[in-house]
């Protein structure tokens, strides 16, 4: 009988941690017996990028993959969780659901910052999903995620080193050593530009993350050729001297179910992650105009200013009735 990667759905798409399925997949896979021996990789990028069947070539996982004959639809909601076949250490993949959904639209900002804080806070290894020919670009290569994701990382969690792999698909003509300078070069000015607390000022990028490149083949026009990288890939994953983090410390793989609940609950009570969608704020801003405007046209109503003089000499009939049916005039505007 094959072997069973027991994928599950560890937090739903309304952000509800599934503790009772962890706790299972952790008895299942014999998780806490593993010690520091294990590694943790998660994957992030944009929906329809193909992670999900990444994550399956590499890991022999089963994580469910977008049919292109139905269109470029959402396929994984959530965070989903597996673990890998047929890799040493015990490695656990995490199948982050794609940014930049029209399913989810301006309403994912908030998830999509959740969700990859997440994988850069539990995992060794993330990897960074996005198409070759969006190095350069502002929002399509993940510069504005990374920013909020790599600021709120060094507010809320102890700095560890992590490994980024930036993942490049469908490599283009460019020489694979320009688009690595260009990235670099990129993932440099974020770090450059995010505010940090005190304690890092000054720290160079290099002592909280090591950053990899590497770039596959088109997998819809050039199969043979993906899956000869991907299995390339795969061997950098099983040596000893590979892409996991720095495991000097490390903590035990018992500690996983505590680690994952702590630091959903931690993201998920951040408020400055939770920032309204577009039309919210815009909404917001355009109706603070119509109050000041409105207010505005209130003081200079000419029964307004009649009634206001008129209360300089004395006592005035009917005040309240009259004061009443200007503000309301106004506030049903």
């Amino acid at each position: 009988m094959a072997e069973d990667c027991c994928s599950f759905q560890l937090i739903s798409g309304d952000g509800v941690l599934n503790m009772e399925g962890l706790e299972n997949f952790s008895r299942t896979t014999n998780l806490s017996q593993h010690g520091v021996s294990y590694a943790v990789v998660a994957i992030m990028g944009p929906q329809s990028g193909g992670k999900s069947t990444l994550l399956n070539e590499l890991f022999q996982t089963d994580f469910r993959m977008m049919d292109a004959d139905d269109g470029r639809t959402q396929t994984t909601q959530g965070i989903w969780i597996a673990k890998s076949i047929g890799i040493e250490p015990f490695t656990i993949a995490i199948d982050v659901e794609g940014s930049d959904s029209r399913e989810r639209g301006q309403e994912g900002a908030t998830f999509g910052k959740q969700s990859a804080l997440f994988a850069l806070a539990i995992a060794d290894i993330v990897m960074i999903n996005m198409w070759c020919h969006d190095i350069g670009r502002e929002h399509a290569s993940y510069r504005p995620l990374l920013k909020a994701v790599f600021e709120a990382m060094l507010r809320l969690f102890r700095a560890r080193k992590t490994t980024l792999l930036f993942v490049l698909r469908d490599q283009t003509k460019t020489p694979f050593e320009r688009l690595e300078l260009g990235l670099r070069k990129d993932i440099e000015k974020i770090w450059a530009e995010i505010p940090k607390p005190d304690t890092y000022k000054g720290t160079p990028l290099g002592d909280f993350f090591k950053v990899e490149i590497t770039a596959l083949p088109s997998y819809e026009f050039q199969e043979v050729e993906f899956k000869e990288q991907v299995d390339l890939l795969r061997q950098r994953f099983i040596s000893p001297t590979g892409l996991t983090g720095d495991k000097n410390e490390a903590e035990p793989a018992s500690g996983f179910l505590v680690r994952a609940e702590k630091i959903w609950k931690t993201i998920k009570d951040n408020k400055d992650l939770d920032l309204p969608a577009l039309k919210v704020m815009v909404a917001t801003v355009r109706c603070e105009e119509i109050a000041k405007e409105k207010l505005r046209q209130f003081t200079i109503d000419d029964d307004w200013l009649a009634l206001k003089e008129a209360v300089q000499a004395g006592p005035v009939s009917r005040f309240g009735a009259t004061l009443s049916s200007i503000l309301e005039n106004y506030l049903s505007q």
